[in-house]
């Protein structure tokens, strides 16, 4: 056999082995992340929930999901191990921006500088040319009214000669 119709081969078996050692390096460090939770921690689960670890067992979790309502969790179905600031966030919407942090505007009043414009648009049509309009519109939609009336009579006129509406077939 010649290195080309091997290499193929190599390729696949070196990406197969690199697919799962990476696999196995998150799972190692999610077991890690497991087995270093402490009482009074906050987590997540997998299904979303947050909650504080009260005891720590084997293969189970006893957490405290609110004030006084405990529930026994898998290890496994731990998502993540949150720091304080981030599980005080989420959960107490305790906010501790540091003073130093840039403040970002929640609207675009920043974005124009002291010099600009400030004047406002007016957006009302002046009554005169509200009063022009529909007068012209209201006569051109006469004279369209009047401009299909002729033809839909001579097409009724031509229906009641043959005898047959829409639809009807003259079979006999």
């Amino acid at each position: 056999m010649s290195l080309v119709t091997l290499l193929p081969f190599i390729v696949l078996i070196g990406a197969m082995f690199l697919m799962t050692r990476s696999a196995k390096k998150k799972q190692q460090a999610a077991a890690q992340m497991r087995d270093e939770m402490q009482p009074g921690t906050g987590i997540r689960t997998i299904g979303g929930m947050y909650a504080t670890v009260k005891e720590v067992h084997d293969d189970m979790v006893l957490l405290e999901v609110a004030p006084g309502v405990h529930a026994v969790y898998a290890k496994n179905a731990i998502g993540a191990v949150l720091d304080d600031d981030e599980y005080n966030r989420i959960v107490h919407g305790d906010d501790h921006t540091e003073a130093d942090a840039p403040v970002v505007p929640d609207d675009a009043s920043s974005l124009t500088g002291p010099d600009a414009d400030n004047a406002k648009i007016d957006l009302v049509k002046e009554p005169e040319a509200d009063d022009a309009e529909p007068k012209k519109d209201a006569e051109a939609k006469d004279s369209e009214a009047e401009d299909a009336a002729p033809k839909a009579d001579a097409d009724s006129k031509a229906e009641a000669k043959d005898g047959k509406a829409d639809g009807e077939a003259g079979a006999k």
